[in-house]
């Protein structure tokens, strides 16, 4: 069995996995060399992370760690989820790497626009999660709190969320780059793109409400606009490329 590709003679199946073993092997590297780095600076990583809440929370009160493992793990899983954004470009690259002998010469010379977007969708996607959805979806939970309930946040709780979150809203603003993708290799059409913006409005909202921690509408809508936006940023280029 063989895999064709445009740019280079037949390869073997055995010859792609090995390939593809090599390339996950070396992304996993990076993100262990990042992972390690972002450990050394895990203190001030960590305190930029809880402001979100913090900035809600009574004076004086803090985070809580009810067993002895539990601000260990906390603090990997941390470096685990800057390493991941810190290696991005290179993860892109290795992806484009893979995929490059099966390009035309002319598709291969987008592989630095792919890594650059790819990269800026991602942590861009991160970053506006942390400063736009953030303030205000934890605004919102710590507003329960009353004289008969008050918040005392678990770090694991809070930080499993925070990483869920900022993971969710970097692979939702890649959005652009799939569409894209798809579409230089034929599988979606620009019409296509433009006659079902109905359903992509309502894909928009589904991704916001799976991604944003509180049920209000005003937080979702803050998901969803952006992911609107990209899908209009999409069809442009798109566009632009068929030209």
């Amino acid at each position: 069995m063989t895999f064709e590709t445009a740019g280079k003679d037949e390869l073997p199946l055995t010859e792609h996995l090995r390939e593809l073993r090599t390339r996950l092997i070396r992304s996993l590297l990076v993100i262990v060399v990042f992972s390690c780095l972002s450990y050394y600076f895990i203190e001030p990583i960590f305190k930029i992370l809880s402001l979100p809440l913090l900035d809600w929370l009574p004076p004086g009160r803090t985070f809580i760690f009810t067993s002895y493992p539990e601000a260990f793990f906390t603090y990997i899983k941390l470096a685990i989820t800057v390493g991941v954004f810190l290696a991005s470009p290179w993860i892109l690259y290795e992806v484009w790497a893979f995929v490059a002998p099966g390009l035309y010469p002319n598709e291969r010379r987008l592989a630095l626009p792919f890594i650059l977007s790819g990269s800026t969708f991602f942590i861009g996607g991160g970053l506006f999660g942390y400063f736009v959805v953030f303030p205000a979806a934890f605004r919102f939970l710590s507003g329960y709190e009353s004289k008969t309930l008050a918040l005392y946040p678990s770090i694991s709780e809070y930080f499993t969320l925070t990483v869920r979150l900022l993971l969710g809203f970097g692979l939702a603003f890649e959005l652009p780059l799939v569409i894209v993708f798809f579409g230089l290799i034929g599988l979606v059409k620009t019409k296509t793109l433009k006659k079902n913006r109905k359903y992509a409005l309502l894909v928009a909202f589904i991704i916001a409400a799976i991604f944003t921690p509180t049920p209000d509408v005003v937080n979702q809508t803050l998901l969803a606009v952006p992911l609107i936006f990209l899908y209009e940023i999409s069809i442009w280029v798109l566009l632009l490329f068929g030209k």
